[in-house]
């Protein structure tokens, strides 16, 4: 995966939105992952540390919150990509439970781009096996006029 796309500076989304909390550093309550490039060069990836505030059912991570972290990557993609955008369709696929206290590694990928429009995929791992799949639709706000 390139860097940023061509005429497109990375944009730091944590610097973007301090107070996300998936990424933000200025909310206490928030998670604070940390996305960098993944491995495979396909998109980017972080830690998700699966701490007790993430509960919904007892000993298990919440679905909206697995689904957030999700939506996350996927964002942070496009930032690294040097796009930002918002989401306009999410579906996630809860495949196994996502247990408390354990590590787990999200991942998020574009699969294809038109114009303003991107869509992307995304995991979570944990223990060796995926968690948790995402897909969703990004739509770029139309570029401002130049004043």
């Amino acid at each position: 995966m390139k860097s940023a796309a061509a005429g497109h500076a990375a944009v730091d989304g944590a610097r973007l939105h301090p107070r996300c909390i998936v990424c933000g550093n200025g909310n206490p309550g928030g998670l604070g992952l940390t996305f960098v490039p993944s491995a495979d060069g396909r998109g980017v990836e972080a830690a998700f540390d699966c701490r007790e505030s993430a509960e919904g059912y007892a000993g298990l991570v919440h679905g909206g919150v697995v689904s957030m972290v999700l939506d996350g990557a996927m964002a942070h993609c496009l930032f690294h990509m040097g796009r930002v955008a918002h989401t306009g369709e999410l579906t996630v696929r809860f495949r196994h439970p996502v247990q408390l206290g354990r590590a787990a590694r999200v991942r998020g990928w574009i699969e294809r781009s038109h114009g303003r429009l991107h869509v992307l995929g995304a995991d979570l791992w944990q223990d060796g096996r995926v968690k948790a799949v995402a897909t969703a639709k990004f739509l770029e706000a139309p570029p401002r006029p130049s004043a």
